[in-house]
């Protein structure tokens, strides 16, 4: 019986994960110039742009994301904002593993968190430092990545825990 139960729990859980995505595009004037400088600088049109606080988040097709990347380092340094290069996914793993394109996750797995009553995906590192690097400082990077998938995603099914959480995981040995 309990194996039937987690059988069925990674179902659900696969149906979130699987589940396609579309953005909402809604452009400022201030956007529309961010969209422009970066087709200036790389040749490569992004295919969303979302401003939240001190983040600029450039959305970019797969095939163009490398040759985008080389050029990520004088966009940071051109804006007084942080610059983050994300894939254009249609599925939320996908784009969970983009928001975090150079740390190593272990695992991503759906839970219940206790204190809020809600599902969450938990987002699981193997080291504090990759945590650290995820979350970023006093938590601003994984509160504008929430706040992007809470604002600017519709999800297929609108049942979906939207909260990111990242934890170190203990191995077992």
């Amino acid at each position: 019986m309990i194996k039937f139960f987690c059988m069925l729990y990674t179902i659900l859980d696969d149906l979130i994960f699987y589940q396609t995505l579309t953005f909402i595009r809604k452009y400022t004037n201030f956007e529309l110039k961010l969209y422009d400088y970066f087709y200036n600088k790389t040749k490569i049109y992004p295919k969303n742009i979302i401003v939240i606080n001190q983040f600029v988040f450039y959305f970019v097709d797969n095939e163009y994301y490398f040759e985008a990347k080389t050029h990520l380092n004088s966009i940071r340094f051109k804006f007084c904002r942080k610059v983050a290069l994300i894939r254009s996914e249609n599925t939320l793993i996908n784009l969970v593993h983009s928001f975090f394109p150079d740390i190593y996750i272990h695992d991503i797995k759906v839970e219940f968190n206790i204190y809020s009553g809600k599902r969450e995906i938990s987002v699981n590192f193997l080291t504090f430092e990759d945590r650290g690097i995820a979350i970023g400082r006093n938590g601003n990077y994984i509160k504008a990545v929430n706040k992007l998938l809470e604002k600017y995603i519709i999800f297929q099914n609108r049942g979906v825990p939207i909260k990111i959480s990242c934890k170190v995981m203990k191995l077992k040995h």
